[in-house]
Formats: structure tokens, sequence, C-alpha cells
């Protein structure tokens, strides 16, 4: 093998200055306007140009000097990567920690045949468990995907890819019921604001859309303008869906590795050893539920992410999908012939039900009781908002407390726990029996009244714990000393407990 220095792609330059120009060109239109207010146009314009290239021949330099302080090597044993001009810096991983081999690459950088490669430990430790080539060429990339993480093939692979999932365009129907589609609608319309506000507009702006609305009232022009950036943010949510998941292939591949495969404009390519796998989250977020859908994310030890990739999330399998395909999917990830996640699930005790309406009440008459205090001492209107927001949102509250009850649930399917819990955001967790390292038992004061407990497992994957929230005292212990053999045991008094019921998902 060889240990031969090399070097990043000369075309980072490239890739480099023609981000520093679409900055500097989307900050220039403001600029001119800014400048123009106090001097002639050709002399703004001009300010501004000199400003403009002056960014970009320094950071393409900065560039340059990068470039050539930047060297990387892969021995039989690590990986190494020295750079920097003042502050130098040398790191180094053990092959034998490598996790991950993530290759990402923008529209500009696909089109110069370039790739950004993201070696990783899955260690938490922040940058320190990672090294980023920034940028080297596509087959570079592959080359070392395949040569860092080649595994020796188990008896039972064939030597050809197994696609466990591909593209299926009817699932973007599901992208404007997420959460996604109202936050695109309020940025859009923040955005009209600001660029307004920049060339000194915006009061034409707000005068514009008062003009619009003439004769109509305030509470229908609000409704209306909120249906106008829901639907803006819709199309921006189905264009965002486009671009995340657009050549979406799941596969597994010899060696025992599961590869993701994404994005339209902004390609990526993430890489999972099977042996880190510790289970699977099937997501339902209230929208998709709504419409029978949910996604399948991956609960596997090493999926840390450093700072200059806080967003890119590592752990997602599948888009939100059918149920009944998600669940398919998660089956074949974990070589299991039928879902864990299907599996019938223990009810929890009415004390838990309880809770929750307890809380979903205090959480709507508590502020409207605020509001009627200071509409008495201040102004009879807020009496009329406080009784208006009770009678309005305490079904709603109510409402989603019974559905939270309902969600919850925990089980065993073979060599999986299962664990279901949420409503706005429900998930159910098929995690490994035997990567449960602990369990934490927690009683708050009223817990301890109403004569539960929430008790937690621990692992080293995933989120690190996963709660089996307010199960009965007996219930929820024994769940956990039968889950995993010897592990609460010893701590344990068995007594009789009536067979918990079974209640369908």
């Amino acid at each position: 093998m060889s240990e031969e220095w090399r070097r990043l792609d000369p075309r980072t330059l490239l890739a480099g200055a023609a981000v520093l120009c679409g900055v500097a060109g989307g900050a220039a239109l403001p600029a001119v306007a800014g400048l123009a207010g106090g001097r002639p146009l050709w002399q703004a314009v001009a300010w501004v140009l000199a400003g403009a290239a002056l960014l970009v021949l320094a950071g393409t330099a900065a560039d340059w000097v990068r470039l050539r302080r930047t060297r990387y090597r892969v021995g039989p044993e690590r990986v190494d990567l020295h750079t920097g001009l003042l502050l130098l810096k040398r790191r180094s991983l053990a092959r034998e920690r490598i996790r991950s081999v993530d290759l990402t690459a923008n529209p500009l950088q696909r089109v110069l045949g370039l790739v950004k490669v993201r070696i990783g430990t899955g260690e938490h430790t922040g940058g320190e468990s990672t090294l980023a080539l920034d940028l080297v060429t596509r087959a570079e990339g592959e080359r070392l995907r395949q040569e860092l993480l080649a595994r020796a093939p188990s008896p039972g692979d064939t030597g050809d890819d197994s696609a466990l999932a591909t593209l299926d365009p009817r699932w973007i129907r599901y992208a404007p019921v997420s959460f996604v589609a109202p936050a695109l609608g309020g940025a859009a319309a923040g955005a009209v604001m600001q660029v307004s506000d920049w060339f000194g507009a915006q009061g034409k702006v707000i005068d514009w859309i008062g003009d619009r609305f003439q004769g109509v009232s305030v509470t229908w022009m609000i409704l209306d303008l909120l249906l106008i950036a829901t639907a803006a943010g819709a199309v921006g949510a189905l264009g965002l869906w486009v671009e995340m998941w657009w050549n979406y292939r799941l596969e597994r591949e010899p060696g025992g590795t599961l590869r993701v495969r994404r994005g339209l404009f902004t390609a990526r390519s993430v890489t999972l050893e099977e042996r880190r796998l510790r289970g699977i989250e099937l997501v339902e977020p209230l929208g998709a539920r709504l419409f029978g859908a949910a996604r399948v994310d991956a609960v596997a030890t090493g999926l840390a992410q450093d700072d200059d990739d806080k967003h890119g999330d590592l752990k997602n399998l599948l888009p939100a999908v059918p149920r009944e395909h998600a669940e398919r999917v998660a089956a074949r990830v974990l070589g299991e012939p039928e879902p864990p996640t299907g599996t019938p699930l223990a009810t929890h005790p009415r004390a838990a039900r309880t809770r929750r309406l307890r809380w979903a009440l205090w959480s709507v008459l508590g502020p409207a009781a605020l509001l009627a205090v200071l509409g008495a001492l201040l102004t009879p209107v807020l009496l009329y908002v406080a009784a208006g927001c009770a009678l309005v949102l305490t079904p709603v509250a109510v409402l989603f407390a019974l559905d939270a009850y309902r969600g919850l649930g925990h089980g065993v399917s073979g060599a999986w726990l299962v664990t279901r819990s949420g409503t706005v955001r429900r998930t159910t967790v098929a995690l490994q029996r035997s990567g449960v390292i602990g369990w934490t038992v927690k009683r708050s004061y009223f817990q301890r009244r109403a004569g539960i407990l929430t008790v937690t497992a621990t692992t080293a994957a995933g989120e690190g714990a996963y709660d089996i929230l307010d199960a009965g005292e007996s219930q929820g212990l024994t769940f956990a000393a039968e889950a995993v053999p010897g592990l609460l045991a010893p701590f344990l008094e068995p007594v009789h407990t009536p067979e918990a019921r079974l209640t369908e998902r």
C-alpha cells in the first residue's frame, strides 16, 4: 500500500473563487444602493467593484496558501493530515477506528468533478474525531471511501450491491405537510421585508399590501397573509425535498456497510457500518402521521458530527414514505423478517393519561388566568382574549394529551427492545437489547404520588438514552429486568402484578 503524501486538487482555487464572486455579487447590490445616496452612482459602483475584486483576490490567495500547505496520506495503520501556515496542525487517525467516509459535492464542485471527503471515527469529540479533505477529485474520494472502509466480506455476501430502497417520486407528496413548510413561508415573508428595507421601500410594500386588502377586516387579512405564506412555504418545501432526496438510493454493500446516496444539486454519500447499527427509529411528525407516513433514522454509534457539518443529518436512512413501506425497509435494514416496530406494545397506566391531561390544561389555563388578571387590572380587552384562548385552545390541548397517551407503549420483539412516545413528533425506537448498557429509573414527586416512573435505556448509540415514559412501577421495572436479563435484576424484589394489556399501534 502506497504511503506517499498527496495534495488537494488545484481546482479548489476555482471553486473558492467562484463562491467568493457569488458572495461579492450578492452584497454588491445593497452596497451600491447604500453608497449611492451620498455620491454619484458611478463612484459607488467603482468602490463596490474594487472591494469585490479585493475580496476575491484575498480569498483566492488564502486558498492558494492552504492548498500549498495541506497534504495527506493513507498508510497501513493511520491516516495523516498536515495543514497550516502560522498555526501548524498535524492530525492523525488510526485506520481501525475509522467508521465513516462521507462524500459531499455542491453544484459547482460537481461541475468541476470535485468532492469534499469527511473521514470520521464516530467519537463525540467534535472536530478532533474527523479529518476533512476539501477538495479532491471524485475518483480520489471514491477510492478513499472504498479503501478506508474495506472490510472482509462475510460468508453471506454475494459480491453485488443490494438495493434496500430507491426513490419513488410519489413520496414528494409528504413534503408540504412537514414542519419545514411554515418555517420557509415565514422566512420568505421576512426576506421580502428585509430586501425592501435595504432599498428604503418597506413602507411602500406595506402600503401595497394594505391596498390589496382594502375593505377587508384585519382578521381576514391576517388569515389571507398566513395562507399565502403557507403556500409559499409549501412550494419551498417541495423544492427542498427535491434537492435533498433526488437520486436517493439505500443499498447494502459487500463487507457489511449501508450506503445512502442522495441529492439533486448537492450530491451526498453517507456510509454506515452495519456492526455499528444498534437499531432504527421510526419518526412520525404530526403532519406526516396524519397522512400515514413515517421516516426511518438509524440508531448507530459513530454518527458524531463536527462543527463544520452540524446541520448534516447523517442518520436519515429513508425520507417520509407510507408507514407500511417504512417498516418494510426498517426490517430489511435490521435483517429481520418482520419489522420490530410493528409488534403490539403494552399500554401505560391511566395515571399517565391523567398526567398528560393535567399538563395540557395547565399549559392553556395558566396563561389564560394570567391574561384574565391583567385584564381585570388594566383593560377588559384582555378578559375577552383570555376567554377566547381558553375556549379555543382547551379542546385542542386535550386532544393532544389524549393522543400522546395513546402513543405511549413499550415491548420486546425478538432481539429488539421497542418503545414509543410523542404526539407532535411521535417516535418508535427499536433498540438492540444487547446494545443496552444500563438503566436509569427516574421518579418525580408527582410520579411517586401517581405510582408511575420513567425508565431510560442507556446505550452508546444514537441519542445515548431512550425513555419509557410514565410506566407503572412494577410494569416498568419488570420490563427492564426481562428485556436485558441480569442488568437490573439484582436491585429488584419480585412481586405479583397483573399481566399488562397489549395495544395495537
